[in-house]
């Protein structure tokens, strides 16, 4: 099975992160003593106000520069949001030995998932992608499918994220199969591909072979042949029964006239079986007799 790496999808599919709509802000204290609480987790998008209440000048300097704050005199305020996940140890620049800590909780983890097509014929393959939302390479996702009359889902294959922690995987399903992908804590939205059934449809020995394939017999079932008419639309000539390996040999009366008539083999979704689309061969032309 050739795997397709859409690396381009899966890029475009990446999660973009925004702050919570409902952010919290935290006021520390900086006292004489030093900043109060010392030590405050928080969540992503929440932000912290350090207010000065002590009676000399200070200044709120992250140790990694991720942010600080003018000389603050005494009364001021200053604010600041965190909108990445991580430990911020600060000081303060007038009083180094005044320190505290920031510990930022990041978005819970996300993840998107999608197919390549909503449809296939049977047999042909089809691409899952997504991207996680942290964006890293080296990522496991479990990806988990469920074939129509399956009870529950049961896992399909483990696929390590790529560039901007884009991933995909190449699938054949054999009769609608719903899917999904699960990372960390997070799982995507559901996913399904429906199938048609293939047939065929091809000369033999004077006469016509029809067959349709998939992941069932359909053995006493009904195809119908069909000539597209002069408007272009396709009228039912014949219903053909299939045999035991889901074939039927037959021949097509010429009809009188000049040029060709193109004739095709349709299964309706009722003859297809649940868990199936309708489906059609591809054209023979037959010429007409004078």
């Amino acid at each position: 099975m050739r795997r397709l790496l859409l690396l381009g999808i899966a890029a475009g599919l990446a999660l973009a992160v925004a702050s919570p709509s409902g952010a919290a802000t935290i006021t520390v204290k900086i006292t004489k003593s030093g900043f109060s609480p010392r030590t405050v987790n928080i969540d992503f998008g929440d932000k912290i106000t350090w207010q000065n209440d002590d009676s000399t000048n200070h200044q709120v300097v992250a140790d990694n520069g991720s942010f600080a704050s003018p000389i603050m005199k005494p009364k001021a305020t200053y604010t600041f949001t965190f909108k990445t996940a991580g430990r911020y140890p600060y000081h303060d620049a007038i009083r180094p030995s005044l320190r505290g800590t920031i510990t930022v909780k990041g978005p819970p983890p996300s993840m998107t998932l999608g197919a390549s097509t909503p449809i296939v014929v049977f047999g042909d393959q089809a691409t899952l992608s997504g991207a996680v939302s942290n964006q890293k390479p080296g990522e496991s996702v479990t990806l988990y499918s469920q074939s129509y009359g399956q009870p529950s889902l049961v896992q399909l294959a483990v696929v390590l994220t790529g560039s901007a922690g884009g991933f995909s995987y190449t699938t054949a399903p054999s009769i609608l199969t719903t899917y999904e992908a699960r990372w960390k804590t997070a799982t995507s939205a559901q996913v399904s591909i429906q199938v048609k059934p293939k047939l065929s449809f091809m000369p033999q020995a004077g006469r016509f072979y029809a067959k349709v394939m998939a992941g069932s017999s359909f053995a006493g079932r009904y195809i119908y042949l069909q000539r597209r008419s002069s408007f272009g639309q396709w009228v039912t000539v014949r219903k053909l029964v299939l045999g035991p390996l889901s074939g039927r040999i037959f021949a097509i009366s010429r009809r009188r006239g000049t040029g060709y008539d193109v004739y095709r083999v349709y299964i309706t979704v009722n003859q297809a079986g649940a868990g199936y689309l309708d489906g059609n061969s591809g054209t023979q032309r037959i010429r007409k007799r004078r």
